[in-house]
């Protein structure tokens, strides 16, 4: 079908009362056509953005198990159904096709990432951070004083991370012994 001036979207907006162009008249057939992601979602599950410690609500659409999209959640008090432009892009987050899903490490004066267990990952990380408490360990200061602390390990928490979360690592961190113990949403 051949576009006749009729078509242009100034003449449609002259010829359908829409001056300002903020209508149909200023739409492609395309555009028009053009059916929402969410429509087609299966299954909608509320969540929180991962990002900071704000807490907004989120709307997970899911579609064959995939999340096919993310909007802000109209019913959370906190957000009332924006997000932030991080947490609008948090779709990307979970459907990069650069997202590692494997744990890698790089050896000590090695130039290359492998791929590792993640039991063994977590076994070297464990055993990192208890030589790390021995080798920075205080028992007493100068004085005689008790001091039971390390030195030798730190924690700094996220704002990605939520309340509960960080509650749970500055338990863990104390338990330990350590003493530096900050968190970003204070920093």
């Amino acid at each position: 079908m051949a576009i006749t001036p009729l078509d242009w979207p100034v003449v449609r907006q002259l010829r359908t009362g829409d001056y300002l162009g903020r209508g149909k008249s200023v739409q492609s057939k395309r555009t028009r056509e053009i059916e929402p992601r969410t429509s087609t979602a299966d299954r909608v599950v509320q969540s929180v953005c991962p990002y900071c410690a704000v807490g907004c609500g989120q709307r997970v659409f899911v579609k064959d198990e995939k999340v096919v999209q993310i909007e802000g959640d109209k019913d959370s008090p906190i957000s009332r159904g924006r997000l932030c432009p991080k947490g609008a892009a948090s779709e990307q987050l979970v459907n990069s096709p650069s997202r590692q899903k494997q744990v890698l490490y790089r050896a000590p004066g090695a130039s290359d990432w492998r791929p590792i267990d993640r039991d063994e990952a977590i076994d070297m990380v464990a055993d990192r951070f208890m030589a790390s408490r021995a080798a920075g360990w205080q028992e007493h200061d100068e004085q005689g004083r008790r001091l039971r602390r390390t030195m030798g390990i730190a924690a700094l928490g996220g704002a990605t991370l939520d309340n509960e979360e960080n509650y749970l690592i500055k338990k863990l961190f104390t338990a330990a012994g350590a003493i530096q113990i900050e968190n970003q949403a204070r920093v």
